[in-house]
């Protein structure tokens, strides 16, 4: 297979497949998370849990002073990873045009040499984050396997596609066809792996937020 017929592959069989897991991997976890239900709460009701949940949303958007205060670091890091994720998805123009290709939608893009410079920005601050968690004695306790895959493919579609536009090692059709099979393989696994999480966090904080509300205490 030569490198025209792998993007052709990559951008049309592969990505409608990965699309199709994708899709229906997220809905089973969804289903699986809300089907466990949850205990009738027997304590007296002293507020509302709708305000909760959506107040503890917000405001876990914000680290704890106590706990910023211990690893700022490795909190700032990880609002500029994912800032950067953000722009490097939804902001570059030719993602922008795929998604109006796919799905109908279109919105104003940053200037290409701006996200290519977030784009390196976000890759060196997954490789710090990587640094900071395998040198964290906790951190590193704590992470499983599945931690690292994680990251691995988180960075994987990123740094090709940085190498793509940027005509960096390997011819650009080459190089774009690896970042869209890349693209492809995190679509397969996200929803088998912790990646889950870019839909789940919602939930956990929303159903923490409400119990909390309902009782009438702060979360």
């Amino acid at each position: 297979m030569n490198a025209d017929e792998l993007l052709i592959w990559a951008r049309g069989p592969g990505f409608d497949l990965a699309l199709l897991v994708f899709v229906a991997g997220m809905l089973l976890r969804l289903f699986e998370i809300l089907s466990l239900g949850r205990k009738r709460d027997l304590a007296e009701g002293r507020g509302c849990g709708a305000v909760g949940g959506l107040r503890t949303i917000l405001s876990r958007t914000l680290p704890r002073r106590s706990v910023f205060l211990k690893e700022p670091l490795r909190i700032l890091n990880g609002y500029l990873l994912h800032m950067g994720l953000f722009v490097a998805i939804f902001l570059f123009g030719p993602h922008i045009d795929f998604f109006k290709a796919w799905f109908g939608l279109s919105w104003p893009y940053l200037p290409s040499g701006m996200v290519d410079a977030v784009t390196a920005v976000t890759l060196l601050s997954l490789t710090v984050a990587l640094v900071l968690r395998m040198n964290n004695p906790v951190l590193r306790l704590i992470s499983t396997s599945g931690d690292y895959v994680a990251w691995v493919l988180t960075f994987l579609p990123l740094l090709t596609g940085y190498l793509a536009h940027n005509h960096l090692l390997l011819p650009y059709t080459w190089m774009l066809a690896l970042h869209i099979l890349s693209v492809d393989l995190l679509l397969v696994a996200a929803p088998f792996n912790k990646l889950t999480h870019m839909f789940a966090f919602l939930l956990a904080r929303w159903y923490q937020g409400y119990q909390a509300g309902y009782r009438g205490i702060a979360s």
